[in-house]
């Protein structure tokens, strides 16, 4: 896909791209003043490995403040990003053999983060007619003596799903039940809410310590290359992911740190007036999608994606004969004939969706689900 976009751009085609993971904002300025004085005043050496003290401080201080939770410097550890943060907490707790619980649709590393642990995927289908919801009895089924993980995601990429705290409430008694399984909670997308106040699963009673929280400032600050995440975990948990950190990457960058400690200490008017227009452009993106026929669309409640249901394609013809059999076959053919580029939901473990990203504009997103319109006549 990425091959092909760099091909039409080079003819001079116009792409829509619609595959976009990050915002569309730049970080805010007090934000980016921060790491420029970290450089004239030279916070440009090795750090700890888990991060400037005063970092994980600040994010103590953000826990409490906006997630009522209680955490101690020592059980923050600062990473190259949340990423990092989550193939850290699995690398450290998953052995060979054992097995890890991830609803699908998934993020793209989850599984293979799993696997290069040596663990084994259990998946668990969440589907759009249940809102795309795990439910307390489908957790309970997939959970095994051999459980050590469950890794939940929410608000969700790829389908905007945030978990409620009553939900939240009747997973976390069936994880209480066994004592030896823990939950990764990726709350990457936390501010990016448009349903009511977020929850964190380490909030629960009973659950901070089976909880390994990871945030970041890359979503809700526009904060995508400065790489900084973190995990909130108990103190056996950041020590043994600490100890890996260490070897295989070392602190995340000074400056980064520097600027982290800037969003997360610093005025947040931005984070609102962020999450209002992509609430805006969420509403406009939904309503166009369901005026598309074939498509069918849950309203996403978080982050900034659409994930439509897009299988009544299938088995349709390109205008070459080429049988659209698979998410995949869809996009290329969108790319290839309406210019517009979107992720296959094959690689999040769904493959009769796609994934719409609306941190883009207003004006491309009704480009860009024209030309989806018009391309998609083609099929019918």
């Amino acid at each position: 896909m990425a091959q092909k976009i760099n091909e039409f751009k080079a003819k001079g085609i116009d792409v829509v791209n619609f595959c976009v993971g990050e915002p569309d904002f730049n970080t805010p300025e007090h934000i980016k003043r921060a790491a420029e004085i970290a450089i004239n005043d030279n916070w440009t050496k090795y750090t700890p490995v888990p991060g400037f003290s005063s970092l994980r401080e600040a994010i103590c201080g953000k826990l409490k403040r906006e997630n009522g939770l209680e955490y101690q410097a020592q059980e923050i550890l600062v990473s190259n990003g949340a990423k990092q943060s989550v193939c850290n907490a699995i690398m450290s707790l998953v052995s060979p053999g054992d097995e890890v619980v991830i609803p699908a649709p998934y993020y793209v590393s989850y599984p293979q983060m799993v696997n290069l642990a040596g663990g084994i995927n259990v998946y668990v289908n969440a589907t759009i007619e249940n809102g795309f919801r795990v439910t307390p009895e489908q957790l309970e089924q997939a959970i095994t003596p051999k459980t050590k993980l469950v890794i939940i995601c929410t608000p969700n990429n790829p389908t905007g799903v945030v978990y409620s705290r009553k939900e939240l409430e009747g997973m976390a008694e069936v994880i209480l039940r066994h004592e030896n399984v823990f939950v990764i909670s990726d709350e990457i997308y936390e501010h990016l809410n448009y349903v009511g106040e977020h929850t964190s699963m380490a909030s629960i009673p009973g659950m901070r310590e089976r909880t390994i929280v990871v945030n970041g400032v890359s979503k809700s600050y526009a904060m995508t290359g400065w790489r900084i995440g973190f995990i909130a975990a108990p103190k056996w948990i950041v020590e043994a992911c600490n100890v890996l950190q260490g070897q295989y990457t070392g602190n995340p960058c000074s400056v980064s740190q520097k600027a982290a400690e800037e969003a997360w200490n610093g005025e947040q008017g931005s984070v609102e007036e962020m999450r209002k227009v992509f609430q805006k452009r969420r509403d406009l993106m939904v309503r166009l999608v369901r005026e598309i026929p074939g498509l069918e669309v849950y309203e996403p409640e978080g982050a900034f994606y659409v994930f439509p249901r897009c299988s009544s394609y299938f088995g349709k013809s390109f205008i070459n004969g080429k049988v659209i059999s698979l998410s995949s076959d869809l996009t290329m053919f969108m790319l290839e004939e309406g210019h517009v580029a979107a992720v296959s939901g094959d690689a999040f473990g769904a493959p009769g969706f796609i994934r719409l990203s609306y941190a883009t504009s207003e004006e491309r997103i009704a480009e860009g689900l024209r030309r989806i319109n018009k391309a998609l006549v083609l099929l019918r």
